[in-house]
């Protein structure tokens, strides 16, 4: 089925439209504005290296951890100042995730672009608030929704006025403390016409998996990603980090740093080969 391909900018990064792949990296929480901006550094240049373009992620509260006692973040006021703080020494554009419908209209006075967590994905005020913003809004869709059921998503961010709008596949749900990822669900949420992402790190997650903690296996992150940059997708998040074994959250999903770069080269050229097959 053919569809008109709409593009969302996220500050200077353009996605969808035939444009190369950008990419939305960074740690899962931020921890420390040192080690938001040594992450960030490493996004930039492994943008360079790739052809890439870059989007930096972080998130000022983890608002849906397994344990009470699990690390949160900074909270929106020192988040946000943070997050600022790495736009501008790098010249990054910044998303991060809004919880409530207060969160979106705070939070999108700063950041370039919004995010609904999956768990989150059919909160219908949350939404609504977030696509009131003006902002791109990227929905990661609920390990417990089939992709057509993203059109709902859609149509609550079109009430809204929202047309610049990322739909992210970050696996479903398969038993107890398991996700696989079906690539089928990249063609069908592609029917929407709006740009497509796919969380190579999410997807490799065993939620709640250690008990008190999500699990992960983050050596499937590189194969998942290839495979769907074989599909064919407009962007990829990657969340990384110095040191993933000692990461306040998401630590066994996140890749390192030194990984980025050729994990994304090779993305590239998976893309390029695509997109010259499917013009021939």
């Amino acid at each position: 089925m053919s569809v008109e391909r709409i593009t969302v900018d996220i500050g200077a990064v353009t996605i969808g439209g035939g444009a190369p792949p950008a990419f939305i990296a960074g740690p899962c929480v931020l921890e420390s504005e040192s080690n938001a901006l040594e992450c960030a550094d490493a996004i930039k240049k492994a943008s360079e290296a790739s052809g890439l373009k870059a989007i930096f992620k972080s998130s000022y509260d983890k608002a849906n951890r397994s344990s009470i006692s699990s690390p949160r973040g900074p909270g929106l006021a020192k988040g946000l100042e943070m997050l600022s703080a790495v736009r501008d020494a790098t010249g990054l554009p910044i998303l991060s995730d809004v919880h409530s419908p207060e969160e979106a209209k705070e939070a999108g006075k700063v950041v370039d672009a919004l995010q609904i967590p999956a768990f989150l994905c059919r909160q219908t005020d949350l939404l609504l608030a977030a696509g009131k913003t003006g902002l791109p809004v990227n929905v990661k869709k609920g390990q417990f929704l089939a992709p057509e059921d993203m059109e709902n998503v859609v149509e609550k961010l079109h009430e809204a006025g929202c047309r610049q709008i990322l739909l992210t596949e970050r696996g479903s749900s398969f038993g107890y403390h398991n996700l696989v990822c079906d690539m089928r669900s990249l063609v069908v949420m592609r029917e929407t016409g709006y740009p497509i992402v796919f969380d190579a790190t999410h997807s490799v997650q065993a939620p709640g998996g250690l008990g008190n903690q999500s699990g992960g296996d983050r050596r499937m992150v590189g194969p998942l990603a290839r495979a769907a940059a074989a599909v064919g997708v407009d962007a990829f998040f990657l969340e990384c980090h110095p040191r993933p074994d000692e990461a306040l959250s998401d630590g066994p999903n996140m890749i390192s740093l030194d990984a980025l770069a050729p994990l994304l080269e090779s993305l590239a050229a998976i893309d390029a080969a695509r997109a010259g097959a499917d013009s021939g």
